[in-house]
């Protein structure tokens, strides 16, 4: 650490990061229960409604050609499929199958009952917790 560094940022920075590696490998426990790679059991928690494949290939912050491959994957799998835009028939939807609400519905039901676990503070710390961590996004949005 240099000389000028921060301690409680450092601190900070560290807590964080294990937060967030707690829920991740929890959320990959739970994709592996569900027989889905973590990235198409991420891709398939953010659908809900009819999606272009544009759209969440910028959620996942990847090329549309990597969303094909965890597309075709989920596919194959029956828990998505292709449709045509209605005004654009060149852009591909993708659109929940029944089972493929079913797994997505209990990857955000254990993931919930999860974070419950991980954030089992009191109401006021919860909620000051919250705060906090959204004026640190506001601040680093813009």
């Amino acid at each position: 650490m240099s000389a000028d560094a921060d301690p409680v940022v450092a601190e900070l920075t560290e807590l964080v990061g294990q937060v967030a590696g707690r829920l991740r490998a929890q959320f990959n426990a739970t994709a592996a229960e569900l027989d889905l790679p973590p990235a198409q059991a991420l891709a398939l928690a953010r659908l809900r409604d009819p999606v272009p494949m544009r759209e969440l290939a910028d959620w996942l912050s990847c090329e549309a050609s990597n969303v094909t491959g965890i597309v075709d994957g989920l596919e194959r799998r029956g828990l998505v499929t292709r449709r045509p835009d209605p005004s654009d028939r060149r852009v591909k939807r993708l659109v929940l199958t029944e089972e493929g609400t079913r797994r997505r519905d209990v990857l955000w039901s254990r993931g919930h009952a999860q974070a419950v676990c991980l954030f089992a503070l009191s109401g006021d710390d919860r909620l000051l917790l919250r705060d906090m961590l959204r004026r640190l996004l506001a601040c680093s949005a813009s």
